[in-house]
């Protein structure tokens, strides 16, 4: 019976490992921003910002595992309200980042805004992961799975730990990633790759737009 459990333990760990890549790997906005703050800002600042996405996804694996069914129910309603207010969120941090990227071009180099600090950053990003509906439908539906084979409480729990280090895992390797081109970029190259990357937003958030009206 033990080792029954464990075994169960084991599958729920692997498969909320595969879940916690398969929400954290697809490119979107959230991972265009921490490479973007670790090209800009180095290695600590984008580990910050990976972690606090990696705590959404955590957080919301958890809810979906605690509510299961039920979160179907009442994400319904509002996910157009959630779409709108993701699309808001994103232009506003485009269009703040753009601001920030014309007010860095045109200083000295001595005047060049300072890192955010790794609190403010994780904190920033947290709020940002919050806004995506997709993440709680996605984990709500891989609960919904796993409790038809008959997922107890611990095994519904090992699933909540591999998705979260699974996808803190892939968000610090994206800041790591990044950082290797943070002091091989001139500041000119990290500026335009900082365009690039707000730009990107911005045709994230003009894609889901498209997808309300249509």
């Amino acid at each position: 019976m033990v080792r029954r459990a464990g075994e169960g333990m084991e599958r729920a760990f692997v498969a909320g490992v595969i879940a916690g890549y398969g929400i954290a790997i697809p490119v979107g906005a959230i991972a265009v921003l921490i490479i973007d703050q670790a090209i800009r800002h180095g290695f600590r600042t984008a580990a910050a910002a990976g972690a606090g996405a990696a705590t959404v996804d955590l957080l919301y694996a958890a809810v979906a595992a605690a509510f299961g069914s039920a979160l179907a129910a009442v994400l319904a309603p509002i996910a157009v309200p959630l779409r709108v207010a993701s699309v808001a969120v994103l232009v506003a941090i485009a269009v703040r980042g753009l601001l920030l990227l014309r007010r860095d071009a045109s200083a000295e180099p001595a005047s060049v805004s300072s890192p955010p600090g790794a609190a403010r950053t994780y904190s920033v990003f947290l709020g940002i992961t919050l806004v995506n509906p997709m993440t709680i439908v996605y984990f709500a539906a891989l609960i919904l799975g796993l409790s038809s084979t008959g997922a107890g409480p611990a095994e519904k729990a090992a699933f909540v730990v591999g998705a979260g280090l699974a996808s803190l895992s892939w968000q610090t390797l994206l800041a790591f990633l990044g950082s290797r081109l943070h002091h091989r970029l001139s500041t000119r190259a990290r500026l335009v790759t900082g365009l690039v990357g707000n730009l990107v937003v911005l045709g994230i958030a003009a894609t889901i737009a498209v997808s309300l009206v249509r």
